[in-house]
């Protein structure tokens, strides 16, 4: 953002008058939160179980002290949750901190690990997602 000050420049030439001083403002964006208006934006990673099951999860906030957050089973990754003041305060109302959650994918797992998944996959009999998809195309 450019604010300008008026009259407090540099002195004109031959006594004519002070111009304006513009200033530059940038703001250096926070390494954990975003913001949107009043509201601040988090990202927080969750567990393919807890997605799954449910859990409840400890969110940070910007005042210190975090929050305890109820993910409910069958959670998607993207979704969103508000928590209710807990963002700018601004004159006489205060922003909310939207929680986007992320599922977040083990790099790798050991053997027995991926025997437990092979087992839950052939337990669970979940129909192609895509269908639909491809059948559109």
């Amino acid at each position: 953002q450019k604010v300008r000050i008026t009259g407090k420049g540099g002195a004109g030439e031959y006594g004519g008058a002070r111009g304006d001083l513009y200033v530059n403002v940038s703001v250096q964006p926070h390494p954990v939160f975003g913001r949107n208006g009043n509201n601040l934006t988090v990202a927080v990673p969750i567990t393919f179980p807890e997605a799954v099951l449910g859990a409840e999860i400890e969110v940070p906030t910007l005042q210190g002290a975090p929050v305890r957050l109820r993910i409910p089973a069958g959670t998607p990754t993207g979704r969103t949750f508000r928590v209710k003041d807990k963002g700018i305060k601004k004159a006489a109302s205060t922003g909310d901190l939207m929680v986007t959650v992320e599922v977040a994918t083990p790099a790798s797992l050991n053997a027995e690990a991926k025997e437990a998944l092979r087992k839950y996959q052939e337990l669970a009999a979940e129909p192609n997602p895509r269908t639909s998809l491809l059948a559109r195309a």
